[in-house]
């Protein structure tokens, strides 16, 4: 019995091994197959001034292609420019990424200007669309920053001119940094340099021409087609794109993300906080009015918290604070000028460097007219309150300073006055005719001060 059991396993043996080697060949090669079939690219979309709120976007975009195990990050671009800080974190998050990341300046019409083309030349893959553009990468200052070539002077007169050697120090800075993202993926570093320099521009053709884009796409359709089996190389490795079945998914900007790119540009975040400032000063003026003093905080938190974001030089804040002071005290203790003077001096130079950055500031004009604005309506304001604590007081016991009064019976010293037909308690240092009027001089708990004067008075 024993024997013919074993001979029934035996018998069986080879055929389960075949069964399991069979499964176990096949499980892996299915497993393998799905992971080759479809594959997942993030499309993240940059349209308008590039800022903290944009760059804070793109930080979190590049957070979800990695969660998601994404084969491709695809950056729709269309922007003027924008701040210098904000733009090198994206360039660092494109150069650390370790996916394919693809930017393309998209829809027709669509501009990569200024910050726009280092962020294209630091991309794995350059694109644009037919109509498109970039160049004009020279970092502005306030008032504008023009060519090297119209700075040129004499090394004498650059001794003398701080401003010219600090604007040349930036330039050769941005232009030693474009160079090295185009030697990085074997870009045209020449013209990348001279975009810095002398603030020149390409159309998407003359662009592929010169080897300063890789690909000129008609839509992202076309852009995907030209991609698969396109070679590249990250981290040091090579890498082929297969594009053919990728499913694109579309990473949108969020409400948060909108509104934080409103209120940090410097213009803005700056015209909140004088709404702020004005909301709040008015309704301490005016208690109980709530809805400036709403706004008013409202308007202030959102500015606080764009500056939060910004490149903010506090000192140009306190400097602000202290011009509107100034402004508060020429109302309240004339100074024939001194501290409205000063306070407008104060509240101009502060807004000038509100935001320390190079390349986005608070346009001047806004500054001036704010300024101005600014000075009157504090000015107004604050004059208005100071009439009206000097004006006088027409109701309780206070009232009664200043008004006169007459003798009930002769005295001298204490006596009896009549008051809007109510009998007081007064004390004069002169004697007091009956019937006499006597002029209220102050109030000393329920004593009248008193003095006699004349029935003409």
């Amino acid at each position: 019995m024993h024997f013919s059991l074993v001979n029934f396993q035996s018998s069986r043996a080879p055929v389960v091994c075949l069964i399991i080697q069979f499964f176990l060949y096949l499980f892996p090669t299915t497993v393998l197959s799905v992971s080759e079939e479809k594959s997942d690219a993030l499309l993240l979309s940059i349209d308008g001034t590039i800022n903290p709120a944009v760059s804070d976007y793109i930080r979190k975009g590049f957070q979800l292609a990695t969660e998601e195990n994404a084969s491709m990050v695809i950056i729709r671009m269309n922007t003027p420019g924008g701040l210098d800080a904000s733009m090198r974190d994206i360039i660092q998050e494109i150069l650390s990424s370790p996916v394919a990341v693809v930017t393309y300046v998209s829809p027709d019409g669509a501009r990569a200007a200024s910050a726009g083309t280092y962020i294209l030349y630091a991309s794995h893959v350059a694109a644009m669309a037919p109509a498109t553009n970039l160049g004009a990468a020279t970092p502005i200052q306030i008032g504008g920053l023009g060519s090297a070539k119209d700075k040129e002077k004499p090394d004498e007169e650059d001794a003398k001119d701080p401003r010219s050697a600090l604007e040349k120090k930036i330039i050769n800075d941005a232009s030693a940094y474009i160079k090295a993202l185009a030697d990085k993926h074997n870009r045209n570093g020449e013209w990348a340099v001279q975009a810095v320099q002398e603030a020149v521009s390409l159309t998407a053709r003359e662009a592929l021409e010169l080897n300063v884009i890789n690909i000129v796409a008609d839509n992202l359709d076309d852009l995907l087609e030209q991609l698969d089996g396109y070679q590249l190389v990250i981290d040091g490795e090579p890498v082929s794109l297969s594009t053919s079945e990728v499913d694109l998914n579309n990473f949108e900007q969020s409400w948060r993300y909108k509104l934080l790119g409103v209120i940090s540009d410097p213009t803005i975040a700056y015209l909140l906080l004088l709404l702020g400032f004005y909301g709040l000063i008015y309704e301490l003026a005016n208690p109980g009015f709530f809805l400036p003093g709403v706004a008013g905080g409202i308007a202030l938190m959102l500015a606080l918290y764009a500056l939060q974001l910004l490149p903010v030089n506090y000192s140009g804040l306190a400097l602000m604070i202290l011009g509107i002071g100034f402004l508060v005290g020429e109302a309240f203790m004339p100074s024939f000028g001194t501290l409205g003077v000063g306070g407008i001096i104060a509240f101009a130079a502060g807004s000038l460097i509100l935001i320390d950055d190079q390349t986005m500031r608070v346009a001047l004009p806004t500054i001036i007219g704010t300024t101005a604005v600014s000075a009157l309506f504090i000015l107004l304001l604050m004059s208005r309150v100071a009439m009206m604590r000097r004006k006088r007081i027409h109701t309780g016991v206070e009232a009664m300073v200043g008004t006169f009064a007459e003798a009930r019976s002769d005295f001298s010293g204490s006596g009896m006055v009549w008051v809007n037909g109510e009998s007081w308690n007064a004390h004069s240092s002169v004697p007091v005719k009956k019937g006499e009027k006597v002029k209220i001089l102050s109030i000393s708990g329920l004593e009248l001060i008193i003095e006699p004067t004349k029935e003409d008075s």
